[in-house]
């Protein structure tokens, strides 16, 4: 529908049986790589050739340090304006969350939903309409933890991509992915399916009369349709 208002400028609106006409630009944004789910058979090859006419890459947070001060200001001036409460950063808070924020290690994988979330959060927890710096402290944890699990997340959906398909991968639970990225890793890792297998079960095996550790690594393999193969050659 979206491609034949785009080519032909009519479409059919819900529930009419009249065509209605449209002279439009269309303006769209995404955070995916749409050429790779193109590729993937996720987004329509014709559709993406006509939306994408001219392209701009907006630089994240994280490329934008100068932008982080200002907006730290201008979310609470929006946190009060929702609220009706003021709330103020000490010089020593200011400080300290700006030092974390522009530093190398801060990813802003959320970008400023990252930004307006951590304001949100220090400000609801000031006493006296004032962040203190054991807060910011706390705030600064909090962001840093996220963003490794993000991190560890992002790691392991890559390590899966190279065995399973998308259609696949979006079949398995978040908690699944984790413990099966880690065991495909050790099996890249391993000479054998046999020494995978000791490794994974190395503790449980002790406890048997009678151990297959390659048996049980297959088995557990194909609980997701993946070869032994799959992993050594991909």
């Amino acid at each position: 529908m979206l491609l034949r208002a785009l080519e032909e400028k009519t479409f059919l609106p819900l529930g009419s049986d009249r065509e209605v006409h449209s002279d439009f630009q269309l303006i769209a944004g995404t955070n995916r790589d749409l050429l790779s789910a193109v590729r993937e058979g996720r987004f329509r090859e014709d559709l993406l050739c006509r939306i994408n006419l001219w392209t701009f890459t907006l630089p994240g947070l994280r490329l934008r340090p100068e932008d982080v001060e200002p907006n730290l200001q201008f979310e609470l001036e929006q946190f009060a304006e929702r609220t009706g409460h003021r709330v103020t950063l000490s010089k020593e808070a200011r400080e300290a969350f700006l030092r974390a924020a522009l530093a190398s290690s801060a990813k802003w994988t959320g970008n400023f939903r990252d930004l307006n979330a951590a304001v949100v959060r220090m400000a609801t927890l000031a006493q006296g309409g004032r962040i203190s710096i054991e807060i910011v402290e706390e705030e600064i944890e909090r962001l840093k933890a996220t963003w490794a699990a993000l991190e560890e997340q992002e790691e392991s959906d890559g390590l899966l991509t190279q065995i399973l398909s998308a259609k696949a991968l979006d079949n398995i639970d978040l908690f699944d992915r984790v413990q099966l990225a880690h065991v495909i890793q050790v099996c890249r890792d391993s000479r054998s399916m046999s020494e995978a297998g000791r490794r994974l079960f190395d503790a449980s095996r002790a406890r048997k009369t009678s151990t297959n550790d390659a048996d049980r690594l297959r088995k557990y393999l194909g609980r997701f349709d993946i070869e032994w193969d799959q992993i050594t050659n991909s």
